[in-house]
């Protein structure tokens, strides 16, 4: 079975259409988007001319932003509708980033296959917590990484701080994400994504927490991980 949940696709597709509209669905990730981006770019010594896989990319906000850098851009996600978005909205940038509708786990195999190159970075974010097996998805992201590449992970920690912040504060109070669009039970611990990694022969080298201010409207970066955070990894 695909390593899919399809609830979790249909909720994406139906808010495709506001994936680029920076005060829609995805407000959060369009003011969070350039702090993730300087964060790849410095533990990634740039992304310049580099081979670069986004695993759930969505409607492709990171995606667009790393082929701006110079990289060789690869978009894999399982929701069609944000897919075309995203095509859609590269071809009108002049922007050349590979799309493809596929699991990371065939995507995997297909390369396999081809004895395509391996990425020099992949990235990964607010998706492991989407899926029924992390874990695979972490395995597959180590398998397709060359042996000096660097690997990003992003998601929520499982506290009661992040459910308070993520989903009653963003969802509910502050009203930046649609209700339902976060479940709690399946938020992971960083000892857990930790030990799946370390289980896939990758060592995370950095880590960093990220929390919004309502009164400012930013995200700042710390290292705070109780709410949202980000891991950077590499081969052991």
């Amino acid at each position: 079975m695909q390593n899919v949940d399809q609830q979790e696709i249909e909720k994406f597709a139906k808010m495709a259409q506001s994936w680029w509209d920076p005060d829609g669905d995805f407000k959060p990730i369009h003011r969070l988007n350039p702090l993730r981006l300087d964060y790849i770019l410095h533990l990634s010594d740039g992304l310049f001319g580099k081979r670069v896989l986004d695993v759930g990319c969505g409607g492709g906000i990171l995606a667009e932003s790393m082929a701006r850098q110079g990289a060789e851009v690869t978009g894999i996600d399982m929701s069609p509708q944000p897919l075309q978005v995203a095509q859609k909205h590269a071809q009108q940038s002049g922007l050349n980033i590979d799309y493809q509708q596929t699991t990371i786990e065939d995507f995997l195999q297909a390369l396999q296959q081809q004895q395509g190159e391996k990425f020099d970075v992949i990235t990964c974010m607010e998706m492991l917590e989407h899926v029924p097996d992390p874990s695979a998805v972490v395995r597959s992201c180590q398998a397709l990484l060359k042996p000096d590449g660097v690997l990003f992970f992003s998601t929520i920690n499982r506290t009661l701080k992040a459910w308070a912040l993520v989903v009653i504060g963003a969802e509910y109070v502050l009203k930046m994400l649609p209700k339902g669009t976060h479940d709690y039970d399946k938020f992971i611990k960083p000892a857990e994504l930790l030990a799946w990694c370390d289980a896939a022969d990758l060592s995370c080298f950095d880590s960093v927490g990220y929390h919004y201010n309502p009164l400012s409207g930013r995200f700042c970066l710390n290292h705070d991980v109780s709410a949202n955070y980000m891991l950077a990894v590499r081969q052991k």
